[in-house]
């Protein structure tokens, strides 16, 4: 149930993606949030996508979906690069915009959503959902309590076993690579970091594999950073490991915190603390990341309520993101046309 004296969201969806089930559908359930539309390229999906999840009603088009007047919040889990078209299509038909991250193929295009979000005056939020999570939340409390003291490195790596060949995310047209599915985590983790590192990091230098058969395509991506103040950071990720790994460490002069997986901590809510006093093991409890999410983002839309993540954020790690491709050699990821 909504909480009292608070609107439920009317919120879409953008195709029928299978993540959608657990990062949108069940925390609207939790929030009592409508989920009154959906549209796929292959109507069929759509309406067995909303049989299984209890959407309202099928609409025939994505343009069809966005201009319908019930719906005030539109859902993009589409593939990277039908991000940045469809949320400049959603935000141009005045509508809330929770989108996958991340947010445009590349810096330039997510420059363009931002400018499209202060021209509608709506809410326009990417989807880093670990961010809303108590262990994001407590890895930030040690370091900001002195406990860990002043931060020398930080480490993450997101790394998943390889999808199916025709996956879009080998895609280079799609905006496809290791490092525009998984990496912005990293990279977005670290830049989180900058009140405790003197200020946001730059990267240092890159290395990359591509994927055979699909050049341009990252299947796994290094970048090593430095902060102002002096500590350094990698960002690791690889989309043809041998298993999931989705940890950050972070490490400072009177001790070190990680977490086994913070991007999806409701597998796994640890974090583990050494110091000088021994070591120790922290729960942070198992509720979805996705539900906190979709929490701030209500709260945001129907109160106001401050938001860590917008615009400008989504602007910024696109920047770091396409540099980090620069320093490896490869291009940022090219434009897709809305289909």
């Amino acid at each position: 149930m909504s909480e009292p004296g608070r609107e439920p969201l009317r919120i879409a969806i953008l195709g029928a993606a299978r993540i959608t089930g657990r990062s949108l559908v069940a925390p609207a359930r939790a929030g009592g949030h409508r989920l009154v539309a959906v549209a796929a390229r292959d109507r069929s999906r759509a309406e067995a996508f909303a049989a299984a999840h209890g959407v309202e009603r099928v609409v025939g088009t994505y343009a069809d979906l966005l201009a319908d007047p019930e719906v005030d919040v539109v859902y993009n889990p589409l593939a990277n690069g039908l991000h940045g078209p469809w949320n400049l299509a959603a935000l141009a038909a005045g509508k809330h915009v929770l989108t996958e991250k991340p947010s445009a193929s590349n810096a330039a295009e997510a420059e363009e959503v931002r400018e499209a979000a202060a021209k509608s005056g709506t809410v326009f939020m990417e989807a880093f959902h670990y961010l809303f999570h108590p262990v994001t939340r407590r890895l930030h409390e040690l370091l900001d309590s002195g406990e860990l003291g002043e931060l020398r490195r930080a480490e993450a790596m997101v790394a998943i076993p390889a999808p199916e060949a025709d996956d879009p995310r080998w895609s280079l047209p799609l905006a496809g690579g290791a490092l525009m599915d998984l990496g912005c985590y990293g990279v977005h983790a670290l830049r989180m970091l900058a009140p405790w590192a003197g200020g946001a990091p730059r990267p240092v230098c890159a290395r990359a594999g591509e994927r055979a058969g699909a050049p341009g395509v990252d299947e796994w991506l290094d970048a090593d950073f430095a902060f102002p103040g002096g500590a350094t950071g990698t960002a690791r990720c690889h989309m043809a490991y041998d298993r999931l790994e989705m940890s950050i460490r972070v490490v400072g002069d009177r001790g070190e915190a990680t977490a086994p997986n913070f991007v999806l901590p409701q597998q796994d809510d640890r974090i583990v603390i050494r110091t000088a006093d021994g070591e120790r093991t922290e729960h942070l409890g198992t509720r979805s990341s996705y539900t906190y999410q979709l929490e701030a983002f209500a709260a945001r839309v129907r109160e106001g309520a401050p938001l860590a993540l917008g615009p400008d954020d989504a602007v910024t790690t696109m920047r770091l993101i396409d540099a980090c491709y620069g320093a490896a050699g490869l291009a940022p990821r090219p434009r897709t046309t809305r289909g």
